[in-house]
């Protein structure tokens, strides 16, 4: 899933940087994130899903700390209580949020999952409506209908329509982007005041520290864990935390920066696509017309439930 980050005042974007080139990087952004399901999906169905968690997140942590030591943030970095918003939000978004999408995902196919992920900004919207007091038009209103009914289709059409190993797994990655929601409402408040690298180095740190923590205390011997663990595995360990958290969150964080929240926030429709395409190809999961008719309702609803009158 992004890393932590919120958009800066529309004063602080640069003119004329609506490009193609961030466009461009956005859209490979977004297929890397599609694929990194299938990634790993691969990997929690050979190893335990938090070992594999703890180990992509300290990647990615380290990752972000090389980065910050090469080109430090020019903003202020965090001090005082600060500290406590980004250690709440490394629980939500890192620790809480790994336990449960690695979890779901074990659970279920990579294709669902993209799709549940894709009620991302429906969630933001009646969230933001509940906590912040936005408005929620009667636009809004029909894309959060109809994106949960795309995601119904792909859930509930199982033998039975009953909550098992699948159904659980949806609902765990749907309370996963439940928690990436809040908690990126913690960073919103957190980036008036701190500079969005330091927040995001600052919340990968203390959430890798939380999961190997807590692999040390409660996840057994790490031979066991990871018994059978080869070169490629470690390979895709590193480019998950590498291109899809860290490198993933600087693009984001970049776009954010240039383009703003709400037109770089359309890119994150395309993640189910590139999801669904990667899970077919890379793990031989069944195309159903069910994936197709969610898709295209979590799709549409995501529009609505973000359009905006001119």
């Amino acid at each position: 899933m992004p890393d932590a980050d919120s958009s800066p005042p529309a004063t602080h974007r640069r003119p004329g940087a609506d490009s193609a080139a961030i466009r461009g990087w956005l859209l490979a952004t977004m297929a890397i994130w599609g694929g990194n399901l299938s990634v790993v999906k691969w990997l929690v169905n050979r190893f335990d899903p938090m070992t594999i968690a703890s180990l992509r997140m300290a990647v990615a942590a380290l990752a972000l700390l090389a980065f910050v030591r090469l080109r430090p943030p020019r903003g202020p970095a965090p001090a005082g209580r600060a500290w406590v918003g980004i250690a709440t939000c490394a629980i939500l978004m890192v620790y809480v949020n790994q336990f449960l999408f690695t979890g779901g995902v074990a659970r279920t196919t990579a294709a669902n999952a993209a799709l549940v992920i894709a009620l991302n900004p429906l969630a933001s919207a009646l969230l933001a409506a509940g906590v912040l007091g936005d408005r929620l038009t009667p636009a809004r209103l029909a894309g959060v209908a109809l994106g949960f009914g795309g995601v119904a289709l792909v859930v509930l059409h199982r033998p039975g329509a009953v909550i098992g190993p699948g159904g659980l797994g949806d609902l765990m990655v749907l309370a996963s982007v439940l928690t990436w929601v809040v908690g990126g409402m913690v960073v919103q408040r957190l980036a008036r005041n701190v500079d969005t690298g330091w927040i995001s180095l600052g919340v990968h740190l203390l959430g890798a520290a939380m999961l190997l923590a807590h692999q040390a205390l409660f996840g057994g011997p790490t031979a066991d864990a990871l018994a059978g663990f080869g070169p490629g595995d470690a390979v895709a360990v590193a480019l998950s935390g590498l291109l899809a958290t860290a490198l993933g969150a600087l693009v984001w964080n970049r776009a954010l920066r240039d383009l703003g929240v709400a037109r770089t926030a359309l890119y994150a429709y395309w993640v189910p696509i590139f999801g669904v395409a990667f899970a077919v190809l890379m793990l031989g999961e069944p195309l159903t017309p069910w994936h197709m008719l969610g898709l295209a309702a979590v799709l549409g609803g995501t529009w609505l439930g973000t359009w905006r009158r001119p």
